[in-house]
């Protein structure tokens, strides 16, 4: 086999030149295939994926912000998958959609649990007179009120509609142990059902108990927590809150799909088993005395502003809250803070049992960076005065080729 060829023409595309080359031995992609890749760049708007020997893939628009749905925050070096939507752009790239790929992959997870009558586990994510709108990895489905279990079957005399439909509403956000009864991917049909289920948990509760730890792989992560298959066809739920001692934003950056984990069954009951990864964990706060004591002035990195004040990370485990009366407003306090700076607090209550600190703002470095910035502004407004000037006065210059007339 011969030497590659340097490619002297900028205009001949990716995907044409490696096809001149090697034609027999580079992939060539289809449409709505499933590709993986590797990410070489993260933009504000894009993403640039090697494909290996198929070429290179590109996330743009509203397909990047959609792999952010599905993926939370991603960086350079993770593997994504993606669905081919353009074999090659004018610049010579595919365009993928991480959106697509997932929704394929799941549709095709769901298949296989219905046709082996596989448990699994659903989020309730609105409610009608009918039943239930529930949601697997970010696909819905419906079950029937029938379906639901004696314990969720909504109770009412005399069928009010409206009653039921307030019953069936306080399951919105609990997570469900449900069977596929019907599935019809033509018209994007899953009907689900809790009762189905009922029998599967049973057993399960004669060969598991609450506070066993068990052995696992990772199977799904929603922006809720993570999902882990303990056996084949019975899958436990770690809630976000369960995931670590540290306030975690989305379980994708801590966790991956295919990691294996040891966990604690924490519930088994209500058809569902809930477990627990920080329960294994030592507690971070049992010695925070040793870290950390009232009045410490300390730094910590803003994490997050919400209505009530911010959350700052002082490490990597102990998180603290600064109320937002140390601004008055939200408005102010987003306009004079910015999320992952460090800034200096004060400490001002810590509470080990709760793991709760209080942070108060040490207000002298926020105001030193007003000013600078206020400084930065005024300076760049006082060069475009100068410019302004200076342009005017080119203008006003007479015309020395008239004036030698």
């Amino acid at each position: 086999m011969g030497a590659v060829k340097i490619f002297q023409n900028p205009k001949e595309s990716i995907l044409s030149m490696l096809l001149k080359n090697n034609v027999r031995q580079i992939p060539v992609p289809q449409k709505d295939a499933l590709l993986k890749g590797v990410v070489l760049s993260v933009d504000n708007n894009k993403a640039i994926i090697d494909l290996g020997p198929t070429g290179i893939g590109l996330l743009i628009g509203p397909e990047f912000k959609g792999a952010i749905d599905v993926l939370g925050k991603f960086k350079k070096g993770d593997e994504i998958s993606g669905q081919v939507l353009v074999i090659e752009n004018k610049e010579g790239y595919i365009e993928l959609s991480v959106k697509n790929a997932a929704f394929q992959t799941t549709w095709k997870e769901l298949e296989n649990k219905f046709i082996a009558n596989e448990p699994m586990i659903v989020e309730v994510a609105e409610a009608n007179k009918g039943g239930l709108l529930v949601k697997f990895r970010g696909i819905s489905g419906f079950m029937p009120v029938s379906q639901l279990a004696g314990n969720h079957y909504p109770k009412v005399e005399g069928g009010d509609k409206g009653k039921i439909v307030q019953e069936l509403k306080k399951l919105i956000k609990i997570s469900l142990n449900v069977k596929i009864i019907d599935l019809n991917q033509k018209e994007k049909k899953i009907i689900f059902s809790e009762k189905a289920a009922e029998e599967k948990m049973q057993d399960l509760s004669k060969k598991y108990k609450k506070g066993d730890i068990v052995d696992g792989v990772v199977s799904g992560i929603v922006n809720f927590g993570i999902f882990v298959q303990m056996e084949k066809g019975v899958e436990g739920l770690v809630h976000i809150s369960e995931l670590a001692w540290q306030l975690i934003e989305n379980p994708g950056d801590i966790i991956k799909v295919g990691d294996n984990v040891k966990a604690k069954i924490i519930t088994l009951d209500n058809n569902k088993i809930s477990l627990s990864l920080k329960a294994l964990q030592q507690d971070p706060w049992i010695d925070i005395d040793k870290k950390y004591k009232k009045g410490d002035e300390v730094k910590g990195v803003i994490t997050k502003l919400n209505s009530f004040g911010m959350f700052v990370a002082l490490d990597k485990e102990i998180h603290g809250l600064c109320h937002i009366s140390e601004f008055g407003t939200q408005k102010k306090m987003e306009e004079t803070l910015e999320i992952g700076k460090e800034y200096n607090f004060k400490i001002l209550s810590i509470d080990a049992s709760s793991h709760r600190m209080a942070l108060g703002l040490v207000k002298e470095n926020v105001l030193e960076d007003v000013k600078e910035a206020a400084d930065k502004k005024e300076k760049k407004d006082d060069k475009k005065d100068i410019a302004e000037k200076d342009n005017v006065s080119e203008k006003e210059k007479p015309d020395e080729t008239k004036s030698e007339k």
